[in-house]
């Protein structure tokens, strides 16, 4: 007995080694790899054989997709930059992001949907400024159309948005179609909600002809909105993201709360709450708060209160050059002075015992 009970344990620690989930390398990683498409190509670890064909075939997309994640990790970080997890990028790791898109959580959500829209963005844009061999300006936009303010006809370069929503779908869902289980619909809904979320912001342009501006002709395009304004309507849906569980045949997801509506395809979805990241937590990838930046005034997700986790703040006072006494010259000129202000910074105090904690 005692025998067995010693293989037990000799066998738990790789028992564990492989129970334990991995964070997953991803297509994420491209914006880390440059120089040719083969070396593109095969040294993104994680890609799967669908997402290599893609990357081989279409080079010019894939470098259109690299300089995209720099965009969309921007703007995540933008939509964040208050709160306790601010979207944080770990260079040297494949996932980007470490283990906290581990959890299936709403911050797991909000990657996915910004990381699909960005994919999309990158490729219509860069087929409206030919760059890309396989599209260019969406072809179905010519001739005479109407709208509410009469007849125009279709013009200049339309951002085909069909082709960058259609290579998007084919490449950033190829590996979540392989998974097929609760966290692969997971990221498959979420991803869609992200490529919905540009085009719903596709909008029409017009340039007016005819004497003194009289509109008389208008030629009209379709041009996409700043990335900015994805971002805010996907932070919109972050905050209001519906928690699901899986249905009885697996097929789909149900609310786990009864008291909520059923999300549409344009919804956030998750299956795990989040955890508090105010402290640092290896299993949760949690950088924890310590040493950022609070605002001692806000009743906000960036007070010194919520930020800091009320372990309280540390405060600093720093100088910095500023513009003063500017004035304005006739014409046209403003000229100011170089000041020097001084202002108090309040930065979060780290926990008593500020090593890596393994307890989410």
């Amino acid at each position: 007995m005692n025998a067995r009970l010693c293989g037990i344990w000799l066998w738990l620690p790789l028992l564990l080694t492989w129970l334990t989930p991995e964070v997953s390398s991803s297509w994420w990683y491209m914006r880390a790899t440059g120089g040719s498409s083969r070396v593109m190509c095969d040294n993104v670890p994680g890609l799967v054989s669908r997402q290599r064909q893609l990357c081989h075939r279409h080079p010019d997309v894939m470098r259109a997709i690299g300089l995209g994640v720099a965009e969309w990790t921007a703007e995540c970080q933008h939509q964040f930059r208050q709160h306790r997890w601010n979207c944080n990028t770990l260079d040297r790791d494949h996932s980007l992001f470490g283990r906290v898109l581990l959890r299936s959580s709403r911050e797991s959500a909000f990657v996915y949907a910004i990381s699909s829209a960005g994919v999309v963005f990158a490729i219509t844009r860069a087929c409206s400024q030919g760059e890309l061999k396989s599209c260019s300006c969406d072809p179905k936009k010519k001739g005479t159309a109407k709208d509410s303010k009469g007849t125009f006809d279709w013009g200049g370069c339309s951002d085909n948005i069909d082709y960058g929503i259609k290579f998007a779908r084919a490449f950033v869902d190829a590996k979540e179609k392989k998974g097929k289980d609760a966290r692969a619909l997971m990221n498959l809904h979420n991803n869609r909600a992200g490529r919905k979320a540009v085009k719903r912001f596709l909008k029409q342009e017009c340039k007016c002809h005819g004497v003194s501006g009289s509109c008389t002709l208008r030629t009209c395009w379709l041009a996409m909105a700043d990335f900015r304004k994805t971002g805010d309507y996907l932070w919109r849906k972050y905050n209001g993201a519906i928690q699901v569980v899986m249905n009885q045949d697996g097929t789909g997801f149900t609310v786990a709360n009864k008291r909520f509506k059923k999300p549409t395809k344009n919804d956030l979805v998750y299956f795990e709450n989040s955890p508090d990241y105010c402290i640092r937590d290896r299993e949760a990838g949690s950088l924890g708060t310590a040493g950022r930046v609070c605002n001692l005034t806000s009743r906000g997700m960036d007070s010194c209160e919520v930020m800091c986790c009320g372990r309280g703040y540390d405060t600093s006072r720093i100088t910095r050059m500023t513009k003063c006494e500017c004035k304005f010259h006739w014409c046209c000129a403003v000229r100011c002075q170089d000041c020097l202000e001084a202002l108090d910074v309040h930065t979060c105090k780290a926990p008593k015992n500020a090593d890596w904690t393994t307890s989410t």
